[in-house]
């Protein structure tokens, strides 16, 4: 029991040293905010305001991830990290929204106040190994320079008192530093979960786009079958015929009609390996013959980077979810194989509640852009189309993290 309350206190006091250094970066982005505010009422620039904005949602949800993994949860964080509408009106909204408003707080309260308390909570240990220590070397400090913490030590009298020092401190440090952990993940953890009331609204504008996104999807997934039919199957169909008819007439004339027959069934043949190219990926059979994790297992197994599934009690979902999922990984290996320069990927896809949760990470280069038309951009679509989010972590050197949560009821 002792070794555990040791391990855990040790957690924490190792959770607070990293804290003062992003606390330390959220006081310098703190810093910047307020330096921002007049020089756009100077210069009238407040359409710098959401790119601000947009740095503040990023940097949030790194908190997210960092003190979710403390606490052993998962924080929730907004239903859309950033506007998908890039017009100017809609990145206002996303700037003064209530989302950004509790994340401005957080980032008020995780700047300088946490920075004091992780510092505090950093040198009591080391205070007290020192008063520790003191009795040993207090002697070979000049006179006119006596230690001083903390108070001046200048006799064997004085020095003899240090270890009690050390033992108020220890017992301080013992208490204060579990607690202070708990009060700083538990606060931000209030601040940095969305409430009901923007949960809802942002839930309503997602819903919003999510139908006008897969209705364009749907839209373009009709026009997408049409051309290959078009430009595939209908051409080596025409073909067929028209072999057919020659062999036809070549047989009526008493002629050899054999290679037009042949030639028409090569044409036939790709005419139904075309079709079923269209029919995989409007839903690839793969997943009826084999299942979802079957189906997955077999995009492990062709990835380029050695790639590692784990996938845990999904049990049966809705054929388009399969559907949808198979795409998503299928998608993101796609990329790792072909932009990462990673030497290793692990796929995760579990249900987390009323959630299926996919998860993609490599330890690649990083740098990963979500553009426009772009392979995330997809991605991003075909998991709003289920009420779902996605959220790309990818900083300069790796590793790249594509999470995605999906509505099982959808």
């Amino acid at each position: 029991m002792t070794s555990d309350r040791l391990r855990a206190w040790a957690r924490s006091w190792r959770f607070l040293a990293a804290e003062a250094g992003a606390s330390a970066v959220s006081t310098g982005f703190f810093m910047g905010f307020l330096l921002l505010v007049p020089l756009m009422l100077l210069t009238g620039g407040i359409f710098v305001l959401p790119e601000a904005a947009r740095l503040l949602r990023r940097w949030a949800e790194r908190a997210r991830v960092r003190i979710g993994s403390f606490r052993g949860t998962t924080i929730p964080g907004p239903r859309s990290q950033e506007p998908a509408d890039r017009t100017i009106d809609a990145r206002l909204r996303f700037a003064f929204s209530r989302q950004t408003g509790r994340e401005l707080g957080w980032l008020t309260l995780h700047a300088l106040p946490t920075l004091l308390v992780t510092l505090v909570c950093i040198v009591l240990p080391l205070g007290a190994l020192n008063s520790l220590l003191v009795p040993g070397y207090w002697f070979l400090v000049p006179e006119d320079d006596p230690i001083g913490a903390p108070y001046p030590v200048t006799s064997w009298g004085l020095a003899a008192t240090m270890p009690l020092v050390a033992v108020a401190y220890a017992v301080l440090a013992w208490f204060l530093i579990p607690a202070a952990a708990r009060a700083v993940t538990g606060v931000s953890a209030r601040l940095l979960t969305p409430d009901r009331r923007s949960e809802l609204r942002a839930r309503v504008d997602s819903l919003t786009l999510s139908r006008a996104a897969a209705l364009d999807a749907h839209g373009a997934e009709l026009r997408r079958i049409e051309r290959d039919l078009h430009d595939g199957a209908q051409n080596r169909l025409v073909s067929v015929v028209m072999m057919m008819g020659l062999a036809e007439r070549a047989f009526e004339t008493g002629g050899d009609g054999l290679p037009q027959l042949r030639s028409a069934q090569a044409a036939a043949t790709e005419a139904l390996a075309g079709l079923r190219r269209t029919v995989h990926d409007i839903y690839p059979p793969i997943l009826d013959e084999l299942g979802l994790e079957g189906a997955l297992a077999s995009l492990a197994g062709r990835s380029v980077v050695p790639c590692t599934l784990a996938v845990d009690g999904i049990g049966r979902v809705p054929a388009a979810l399969e559907s949808a999922t198979y795409f998503l990984v299928a998608e993101a290996l796609n990329n790792v194989n072909k932009y990462s320069a990673a030497s290793a990927v692990r796929v995760r896809v579990a249900v987390d509640g009323p959630q299926l949760v996919v998860e993609v990470e490599d330890d690649g280069r990083g740098g990963a852009v979500e553009r426009p038309g772009g392979g995330l951009a997809g991605m991003r679509r075909r998991v709003e189309a289920f009420e779902g989010r996605m959220t790309v972590v990818s900083p300069e050197g790796g590793p790249t993290n594509v999470r995605a949560e999906l509505a099982c009821g959808s």
